[in-house]
Protein backbone atom coordinates (compact mmCIF):
# COMPACT_ATOMS: atom_id res chain seq x y z
CA UNK A 1 0.00 0.00 0.00
CA UNK A 2 1.31 3.25 -1.04
CA UNK A 3 1.54 5.52 1.41
CA UNK A 4 0.43 9.59 1.50
CA UNK A 5 2.57 11.92 4.28
CA UNK A 6 0.04 14.52 3.62
CA UNK A 7 -2.51 13.12 5.49
CA UNK A 8 -2.26 12.44 9.73
CA UNK A 9 -5.22 10.10 11.26
CA UNK A 10 -5.08 10.80 14.31
CA UNK A 11 -7.79 8.16 16.89
CA UNK A 12 -9.17 8.39 20.01
CA UNK A 13 -9.12 5.07 21.89
CA UNK A 14 -10.87 6.84 25.00
CA UNK A 15 -13.94 8.10 23.73
CA UNK A 16 -17.25 7.09 24.52
CA UNK A 17 -15.89 4.94 27.40
CA UNK A 18 -18.86 5.89 29.55
CA UNK A 19 -21.24 3.97 26.71
CA UNK A 20 -19.56 -0.07 28.20
CA UNK A 21 -18.36 0.41 31.32
CA UNK A 22 -18.38 -3.45 32.17
CA UNK A 23 -15.92 -3.74 29.36
CA UNK A 24 -14.00 -0.49 29.75
CA UNK A 25 -13.43 -0.63 33.84
CA UNK A 26 -10.09 -2.06 33.18
CA UNK A 27 -9.01 -1.05 29.45
CA UNK A 28 -9.76 1.30 27.36
CA UNK A 29 -12.60 1.52 24.28
CA UNK A 30 -9.84 1.05 22.07
CA UNK A 31 -8.56 -2.46 23.25
CA UNK A 32 -12.26 -4.12 23.94
CA UNK A 33 -11.94 -7.29 22.39
CA UNK A 34 -13.97 -8.25 19.15
CA UNK A 35 -14.95 -10.49 16.79
CA UNK A 36 -12.93 -13.62 18.07
CA UNK A 37 -8.78 -11.95 17.28
CA UNK A 38 -9.15 -8.17 17.35
CA UNK A 39 -9.54 -5.08 19.38
CA UNK A 40 -11.61 -2.01 18.03
CA UNK A 41 -8.61 -0.06 17.42
CA UNK A 42 -7.51 -2.50 14.91
CA UNK A 43 -10.68 -1.52 12.64
CA UNK A 44 -9.62 2.53 12.50
CA UNK A 45 -6.09 1.23 12.11
CA UNK A 46 -6.67 -0.68 9.39
CA UNK A 47 -8.61 1.71 7.79
CA UNK A 48 -5.48 4.55 7.95
CA UNK A 49 -3.36 2.08 6.40
CA UNK A 50 -5.30 0.47 3.69
CA UNK A 51 -6.23 4.29 2.49
CA UNK A 52 -2.42 5.04 2.72
CA UNK A 53 -2.46 7.08 5.64
CA UNK A 54 0.76 5.92 7.54
CA UNK A 55 1.22 8.86 10.09
CA UNK A 56 -0.80 7.66 12.96
CA UNK A 57 -1.62 9.42 16.41
CA UNK A 58 -3.64 7.37 19.00
CA UNK A 59 -4.37 9.44 21.84
CA UNK A 60 -4.98 7.70 24.65
CA UNK A 61 -7.00 8.34 28.14
CA UNK A 62 -6.67 5.79 30.77
CA UNK A 63 -6.10 2.35 31.31
CA UNK A 64 -3.94 2.01 28.31
CA UNK A 65 -1.56 -0.62 29.29
CA UNK A 66 -3.51 -3.46 27.47
CA UNK A 67 -3.54 -1.23 24.21
CA UNK A 68 0.27 -0.21 24.80
CA UNK A 69 0.48 -4.18 24.57
CA UNK A 70 -1.64 -4.57 21.91
CA UNK A 71 -0.41 -2.02 18.98
CA UNK A 72 3.16 -2.21 20.55
CA UNK A 73 5.28 -0.45 17.51
CA UNK A 74 2.49 -1.03 15.25
CA UNK A 75 4.26 -3.38 13.51
CA UNK A 76 1.42 -5.96 12.01
CA UNK A 77 -0.22 -2.76 10.77
CA UNK A 78 3.10 -1.89 8.83
CA UNK A 79 3.32 1.76 11.13
CA UNK A 80 7.19 0.78 12.64
CA UNK A 81 8.54 3.51 10.52
CA UNK A 82 11.27 5.79 10.59
CA UNK A 83 9.04 8.55 9.07
CA UNK A 84 5.77 8.94 9.90
CA UNK A 85 4.84 5.43 11.44
CA UNK A 86 2.65 4.78 14.95
CA UNK A 87 2.75 7.44 17.92
CA UNK A 88 1.00 6.74 21.23
CA UNK A 89 0.02 10.24 22.34
CA UNK A 90 -0.20 11.49 26.42
CA UNK A 91 -3.51 11.68 28.11
CA UNK A 92 -2.99 14.76 30.33
CA UNK A 93 -4.59 17.80 29.65
CA UNK A 94 -2.70 21.19 28.52
CA UNK A 95 -4.05 22.87 31.99
CA UNK A 96 -1.94 20.18 33.36
CA UNK A 97 -1.74 17.31 34.91
CA UNK A 98 -5.21 16.28 34.33
CA UNK A 99 -7.10 14.19 32.00
CA UNK A 100 -8.95 15.97 28.89
CA UNK A 101 -12.39 16.43 28.69
CA UNK A 102 -13.60 16.05 24.53
CA UNK A 103 -11.74 15.71 21.52
CA UNK A 104 -10.70 19.08 20.95
CA UNK A 105 -8.99 19.20 25.02
CA UNK A 106 -7.76 16.56 23.71
CA UNK A 107 -6.41 17.68 20.60
CA UNK A 108 -4.98 20.57 22.70
CA UNK A 109 -2.99 18.43 24.50
CA UNK A 110 -1.33 16.53 21.30
CA UNK A 111 -0.64 19.55 19.31
CA UNK A 112 2.58 19.91 18.89
CA UNK A 113 2.81 16.64 17.72
CA UNK A 114 -0.08 17.64 14.95
CA UNK A 115 1.72 20.55 14.25
CA UNK A 116 4.70 18.97 14.05
CA UNK A 117 3.61 16.51 11.45
CA UNK A 118 4.58 16.90 7.56
CA UNK A 119 0.72 16.93 6.66
CA UNK A 120 -1.66 19.27 5.27
CA UNK A 121 -4.87 17.50 6.34
CA UNK A 122 -5.86 15.38 9.13
CA UNK A 123 -8.64 12.31 9.93
CA UNK A 124 -10.22 11.76 12.89
CA UNK A 125 -11.82 8.85 14.05
CA UNK A 126 -12.93 6.83 17.45
CA UNK A 127 -12.99 3.18 18.21
CA UNK A 128 -16.53 2.36 18.71
CA UNK A 129 -17.63 2.52 15.22
CA UNK A 130 -16.71 -0.90 13.33
CA UNK A 131 -16.60 -0.70 9.80
CA UNK A 132 -14.34 -1.16 6.73
CA UNK A 133 -13.83 1.97 4.71
CA UNK A 134 -11.63 3.71 2.03
CA UNK A 135 -10.66 7.58 3.69
CA UNK A 136 -9.37 8.27 0.22
CA UNK A 137 -12.31 9.44 -2.13
CA UNK A 138 -13.86 11.07 1.23
CA UNK A 139 -10.36 13.44 1.84
CA UNK A 140 -10.45 13.88 -2.04
CA UNK A 141 -14.71 15.09 -2.28
CA UNK A 142 -13.32 17.39 0.66
CA UNK A 143 -10.23 19.18 -0.89
CA UNK A 144 -12.14 19.41 -4.51
CA UNK A 145 -15.96 20.80 -2.62
CA UNK A 146 -13.46 23.58 -0.38
CA UNK A 147 -15.16 22.36 2.74
CA UNK A 148 -13.74 23.73 6.31
CA UNK A 149 -15.37 19.78 7.95
CA UNK A 150 -16.08 16.43 5.86
CA UNK A 151 -18.04 14.61 8.20
CA UNK A 152 -18.93 10.79 7.40
CA UNK A 153 -22.23 9.79 8.09
CA UNK A 154 -24.12 6.44 7.14
CA UNK A 155 -28.12 6.10 6.79
CA UNK A 156 -28.97 3.93 9.41
CA UNK A 157 -31.81 3.25 11.98
CA UNK A 158 -32.03 5.59 15.42
CA UNK A 159 -34.10 4.11 18.56
CA UNK A 160 -33.71 6.44 21.15
CA UNK A 161 -34.54 3.98 23.64
CA UNK A 162 -31.72 2.07 22.82
CA UNK A 163 -29.23 4.20 21.14
CA UNK A 164 -26.73 6.68 22.68
CA UNK A 165 -24.50 9.09 21.85
CA UNK A 166 -26.12 9.96 18.23
CA UNK A 167 -25.15 12.70 15.94
CA UNK A 168 -27.76 12.82 13.52
CA UNK A 169 -27.20 15.00 10.49
CA UNK A 170 -29.64 17.32 8.17
CA UNK A 171 -28.13 17.18 5.04
CA UNK A 172 -29.50 19.56 1.88
CA UNK A 173 -29.47 19.39 -1.87
CA UNK A 174 -25.77 20.79 -2.06
CA UNK A 175 -24.42 17.71 -0.13
CA UNK A 176 -23.56 20.11 2.64
CA UNK A 177 -25.07 19.84 6.31
CA UNK A 178 -27.77 22.37 7.54
CA UNK A 179 -28.79 21.00 10.67
CA UNK A 180 -27.32 18.79 13.88
CA UNK A 181 -28.74 17.23 16.47
CA UNK A 182 -27.70 15.01 19.03
CA UNK A 183 -29.65 12.52 20.85
CA UNK A 184 -32.67 13.80 19.54
CA UNK A 185 -36.26 12.31 20.83
CA UNK A 186 -36.69 10.31 17.41
CA UNK A 187 -36.81 7.07 15.75
CA UNK A 188 -36.51 5.92 12.63
CA UNK A 189 -34.64 5.76 9.92
CA UNK A 190 -31.52 9.20 9.41
CA UNK A 191 -28.30 10.19 8.28
CA UNK A 192 -25.96 8.87 11.57
CA UNK A 193 -22.54 10.23 11.84
CA UNK A 194 -19.85 8.03 12.67
CA UNK A 195 -17.72 10.65 14.15
CA UNK A 196 -15.02 10.43 11.51
CA UNK A 197 -13.96 14.07 10.11
CA UNK A 198 -11.62 15.25 7.38
CA UNK A 199 -10.11 18.82 7.84
CA UNK A 200 -7.31 20.67 6.77
CA UNK A 201 -4.61 21.23 9.89
CA UNK A 202 -4.87 24.96 9.32
CA UNK A 203 -8.29 24.91 10.29
CA UNK A 204 -8.00 22.47 12.88
CA UNK A 205 -5.76 24.54 14.31
CA UNK A 206 -7.98 27.22 14.41
CA UNK A 207 -10.34 25.22 15.51
CA UNK A 208 -8.56 23.87 18.60
CA UNK A 209 -6.60 27.32 19.20
CA UNK A 210 -10.11 28.88 19.69
CA UNK A 211 -11.63 26.43 21.73
CA UNK A 212 -8.49 26.39 24.34
CA UNK A 213 -9.15 30.28 24.79
CA UNK A 214 -13.05 29.47 25.07
CA UNK A 215 -12.63 26.88 27.56
CA UNK A 216 -14.34 24.59 25.03
CA UNK A 217 -13.99 21.16 24.86
CA UNK A 218 -16.14 19.56 22.64
CA UNK A 219 -15.84 18.37 19.10
CA UNK A 220 -19.67 17.76 18.43
CA UNK A 221 -21.41 20.17 20.78
CA UNK A 222 -18.84 23.39 20.48
CA UNK A 223 -18.31 22.94 16.84
CA UNK A 224 -20.72 20.27 15.24
CA UNK A 225 -23.91 21.55 17.01
CA UNK A 226 -23.40 25.24 18.19
CA UNK A 227 -21.50 26.52 14.99
CA UNK A 228 -23.03 24.38 11.88
CA UNK A 229 -24.13 27.52 9.89
CA UNK A 230 -20.89 29.10 10.50
CA UNK A 231 -18.54 26.30 8.86
CA UNK A 232 -19.10 24.90 5.32
CA UNK A 233 -19.55 20.61 6.50
CA UNK A 234 -19.70 18.62 4.00
CA UNK A 235 -21.74 15.39 4.31
CA UNK A 236 -19.58 12.17 3.31
CA UNK A 237 -21.95 8.86 2.86
CA UNK A 238 -20.38 5.90 3.66
CA UNK A 239 -22.17 2.68 1.82
CA UNK A 240 -20.75 -0.56 3.56
CA UNK A 241 -21.90 -2.42 6.70
CA UNK A 242 -21.34 -0.65 9.99
CA UNK A 243 -21.73 -1.40 13.63
CA UNK A 244 -21.49 1.71 16.35
CA UNK A 245 -20.84 0.15 20.15
CA UNK A 246 -22.97 2.14 22.12
CA UNK A 247 -24.14 -0.40 25.00
CA UNK A 248 -23.35 -3.72 26.27
CA UNK A 249 -26.46 -5.02 24.09
CA UNK A 250 -24.96 -3.56 20.83
CA UNK A 251 -21.96 -4.70 21.84
CA UNK A 252 -23.19 -8.45 22.18
CA UNK A 253 -25.20 -7.93 18.95
CA UNK A 254 -22.82 -6.72 16.92
CA UNK A 255 -20.41 -9.98 17.37
CA UNK A 256 -22.97 -11.89 16.63
CA UNK A 257 -23.69 -10.60 13.25
CA UNK A 258 -20.40 -11.52 12.19
CA UNK A 259 -22.11 -14.80 11.67
CA UNK A 260 -24.20 -13.59 8.81
CA UNK A 261 -21.60 -14.59 6.28
CA UNK A 262 -22.70 -11.02 4.23
CA UNK A 263 -21.81 -8.79 7.23
CA UNK A 264 -19.01 -10.99 7.75
CA UNK A 265 -17.95 -10.23 4.23
CA UNK A 266 -18.57 -6.57 3.97
CA UNK A 267 -16.75 -5.96 7.16
CA UNK A 268 -13.17 -7.93 6.37
CA UNK A 269 -13.19 -7.76 2.31
CA UNK A 270 -10.14 -9.56 0.66
CA UNK A 271 -8.89 -5.71 -0.39
CA UNK A 272 -8.88 -3.85 2.77
CA UNK A 273 -8.52 -6.39 5.86
CA UNK A 274 -8.31 -5.79 9.22
CA UNK A 275 -4.74 -6.42 10.75
CA UNK A 276 -4.34 -7.45 14.77
CA UNK A 277 -1.56 -7.91 16.64
CA UNK A 278 -0.66 -11.77 15.80
CA UNK A 279 -0.46 -14.57 18.35
CA UNK A 280 1.23 -18.30 17.68
CA UNK A 281 -1.48 -20.56 19.44
CA UNK A 282 -1.99 -23.87 18.37
CA UNK A 283 -5.22 -24.74 16.14
CA UNK A 284 -8.54 -25.78 17.57
CA UNK A 285 -8.79 -28.85 19.26
CA UNK A 286 -12.41 -30.55 18.97
CA UNK A 287 -12.78 -33.09 21.28
CA UNK A 288 -14.69 -36.61 19.93
CA UNK A 289 -18.10 -35.63 21.85
CA UNK A 290 -18.23 -32.30 20.55
CA UNK A 291 -20.44 -30.50 18.22
CA UNK A 292 -20.47 -26.94 16.81
CA UNK A 293 -23.38 -24.89 14.41
CA UNK A 294 -22.72 -21.77 13.13
CA UNK A 295 -20.69 -20.20 15.47
CA UNK A 296 -17.12 -18.17 14.94
CA UNK A 297 -13.72 -19.94 16.99
CA UNK A 298 -10.48 -19.03 17.15
CA UNK A 299 -7.21 -20.35 17.31
CA UNK A 300 -6.17 -22.41 20.47
CA UNK A 301 -9.56 -23.45 21.87
CA UNK A 302 -10.11 -26.55 23.12
CA UNK A 303 -13.45 -27.39 22.91
CA UNK A 304 -15.20 -31.18 23.98
CA UNK A 305 -18.74 -29.60 24.44
CA UNK A 306 -21.72 -28.19 22.35
CA UNK A 307 -21.18 -24.59 20.62
CA UNK A 308 -24.24 -22.69 18.82
CA UNK A 309 -24.24 -19.49 17.22
CA UNK A 310 -21.28 -18.05 19.46
CA UNK A 311 -17.51 -16.30 18.91
CA UNK A 312 -15.28 -17.61 20.87
CA UNK A 313 -12.00 -16.17 21.50
CA UNK A 314 -8.50 -17.49 21.70
CA UNK A 315 -7.82 -20.32 24.09
CA UNK A 316 -11.11 -20.69 25.46
CA UNK A 317 -11.87 -24.37 26.95
CA UNK A 318 -15.26 -25.61 27.23
CA UNK A 319 -16.01 -29.00 28.93
CA UNK A 320 -17.87 -32.24 27.98
CA UNK A 321 -21.31 -31.58 28.11
CA UNK A 322 -21.27 -28.25 28.42
CA UNK A 323 -24.05 -26.31 25.87
CA UNK A 324 -22.79 -23.03 24.97
CA UNK A 325 -25.76 -21.13 23.24
CA UNK A 326 -25.93 -17.38 21.79
CA UNK A 327 -22.76 -15.87 23.55
CA UNK A 328 -19.52 -13.99 23.94
CA UNK A 329 -16.57 -16.01 25.08
CA UNK A 330 -13.42 -13.88 25.08
CA UNK A 331 -9.86 -15.06 25.53
CA UNK A 332 -8.92 -17.63 28.30
CA UNK A 333 -12.23 -18.27 29.21
CA UNK A 334 -12.85 -21.71 31.05
CA UNK A 335 -15.98 -23.66 31.10
CA UNK A 336 -16.03 -26.44 33.31
CA UNK A 337 -18.26 -29.73 32.27
CA UNK A 338 -21.93 -30.21 31.98
CA UNK A 339 -22.26 -25.96 32.34
CA UNK A 340 -25.50 -24.46 30.35
CA UNK A 341 -24.84 -21.18 28.93
CA UNK A 342 -27.12 -19.38 27.35
CA UNK A 343 -27.19 -15.04 26.34
CA UNK A 344 -24.18 -14.69 27.89
CA UNK A 345 -20.59 -12.72 28.05
CA UNK A 346 -17.23 -13.67 29.61
CA UNK A 347 -14.42 -11.23 29.66
CA UNK A 348 -10.78 -12.61 29.89
CA UNK A 349 -9.61 -15.14 32.23
CA UNK A 350 -13.38 -16.19 33.87
CA UNK A 351 -13.46 -19.63 35.21
CA UNK A 352 -16.74 -21.66 35.37
CA UNK A 353 -16.70 -24.78 37.42
CA UNK A 354 -18.79 -27.56 36.26
CA UNK A 355 -22.08 -27.82 36.29
CA UNK A 356 -23.06 -24.25 36.34
CA UNK A 357 -26.05 -23.20 34.54
CA UNK A 358 -25.88 -18.88 33.25
CA UNK A 359 -28.81 -17.04 31.22
CA UNK A 360 -29.38 -13.81 30.45
CA UNK A 361 -31.63 -12.33 27.38
CA UNK A 362 -30.75 -11.04 23.78
CA UNK A 363 -31.30 -7.85 24.65
CA UNK A 364 -29.86 -8.11 27.85
CA UNK A 365 -26.75 -10.00 28.21
CA UNK A 366 -25.17 -11.90 31.16
CA UNK A 367 -21.97 -10.16 31.76
CA UNK A 368 -19.25 -11.58 33.79
CA UNK A 369 -16.51 -9.36 34.43
CA UNK A 370 -12.46 -10.09 33.66
CA UNK A 371 -11.05 -13.08 36.31
CA UNK A 372 -14.23 -13.82 37.45
CA UNK A 373 -15.00 -17.43 39.31
CA UNK A 374 -18.18 -18.94 39.09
Amino acid sequence: MASNQNILGLVFASVNNEAVLDLTKNRTMGSVPFGGRYRLIDFPLSNFVNSGISQVGVITKRNYSSLLDHVGSGREWDLARKKGGLHLLPPYSHTGATMYNGRLDALGNVWSFVENSAADYVVLSNCDVITSLDFRPAIKAHIESGADITAIYAKGYYDQLKDCRATIFGIGGDGFVNDVTIDPPMTGNCNLGLDMFVMSKEFLRRIVKESMSRSKCSLRRDILLDRNAKYRILAYEHTGYFAKIDSLESYFRSNLALLDDAKRAALFPKARPVYTKTKDNAPVRFGLESHIRNSLIADGCVIDGKVENCVIFRGVKIGKGSVVRDSIITQGTVIGARCSIRNVITDKNVLIADERQLTGSAGYPLYISKGAEI
